[in-house]
C-alpha cells in the first residue's frame, strides 16, 4: 500500500498541466451507489478547514499572508458553523489535535487537496478523463480514495463519515493587475490575476473513500470578509448528500 507522502507524490504529478476551461468542467460528483438520507442517523465529523490567504506576485508565484489567513480561518469557521445545522445529519466537530495527530491531520489535508486538483482536471474535465475513470470507455466512475488512514485521525472512531474542506486564495497584486491589463492588447497572451479554489468532500471513514466531492478552482466571495466567507462556505456545500443547500 502506498505511504501519504506517495500519494501525495502521484497526486501532485497528475496536476501538473496545462488550464482547463472552465465550460468543460463539471463541479461535483457521487461515489456510485452511495447515497445519505437527511435523517440517517449517521454521524458526519467535521475536520477545521485548511484555509490559506495571501496575494498573487506579478510573477504568478504565491506569496501567504498571516493576517488575512487568520481572519479567513475565523470567518470560514464562523460560516460553517452556521451552516452546518443544515447538512441534515448529526455533524460533530472533530477534536482539538495535538503533536502527532495535529501533523497526520495536515498531511490528509494536504493530501486531499492533491487528490481533489486531479478530480477537476482528470475526471471533471470531460474531454481529459483518465481512462481508468470511465465505465465502457464512456460514463465516468467516480472511484478515488484517501486511504484507511483517515480511520487514525482525531475523532474518527466516533463518526461515520468526514468533511475535509480546504481553500486557498491569492488576490492579484497591483503588479500582476497591470501585467493582465498589458496582456490583453498583446498577440495570444492570457495573465490571469488571482486565484481561488476551493475542495469539500464527505469521506468513509472507515474505507477513506470519497464519496462526494465538490470542488471548483474559481470559487467566489472574499474570504477576508464574514459576508463573503459565508458566500463561500456555502458554495463549498452546496448539494451536499442529504441537504437542501445549494438546491433549488
Amino acid at each position: 500500500m502506498k505511504s501519504i507522502f506517495g500519494w501525495l507524490a502521484l497526486a501532485s504529478c497528475l496536476t501538473m498541466t496545462v488550464e482547463l476551461p472552465a465550460n468543460a468542467q463539471e463541479r461535483s460528483a457521487v461515489k456510485q451507489g452511495f447515497s445519505l438520507a437527511p435523517k440517517s442517523g449517521k454521524k458526519i465529523l467535521v475536520f477545521r478547514p485548511s484555509v490559506s490567504v495571501g496575494s498573487q506576485s506579478t510573477g504568478g508565484m504565491f506569496e501567504p499572508n498571516a493576517e488575512w489567513t487568520e481572519q479567513a480561518k475565523a470567518n470560514i469557521q464562523a460560516a460553517l458553523e452556521k451552516l452546518q445545522g443544515q447538512l441534515g445529519n448529526e455533524v460533530i466537530a472533530a477534536p482539538e489535535a495535538y503533536g502527532d495527530d495535529t501533523r497526520n491531520v495536515q498531511e490528509h489535508m494536504a493530501l486531499f487537496a492533491a487528490i481533489s486538483r486531479s478530480i477537476i482536471e482528470y475526471q471533471f474535465f470531460v474531454g481529459n478523463r483518465l481512462p481508468t475513470k470511465k465505465r465502457d470507455n464512456k460514463d465516468a466512475v467516480f472511484d478515488w480514495s484517501l486511504g484507511k488512514g483517515v480511520a487514525d485521525l482525531p475523532g474518527a472512531k466516533d463518526a461515520d463519515y468526514g468533511i475535509f474542506i480546504y481553500n486557498k486564495d491569492a488576490y492579484g497584486s497591483t503588479g500582476r493587475k497591470v501585467l493582465q491589463v498589458l496582456a490583453l492588447i498583446g498577440p495570444g497572451i492570457s495573465v490571469k490575476s488571482g486565484e481561488h479554489q476551493g475542495y469539500a468532500g464527505l469521506v468513509d471513514l472507515k474505507t477513506g473513500d470519497l464519496l462526494w466531492l465538490n470542488a471548483d478552482a474559481a470559487m467566489g466571495g472574499d474570504v477576508r470578509e464574514s459576508l463573503g466567507s459565508e458566500k463561500r462556505v456555502s458554495q463549498l456545500l452546496e448539494q451536499f448528500p442529504g441537504s437542501e443547500l445549494g438546491k433549488p
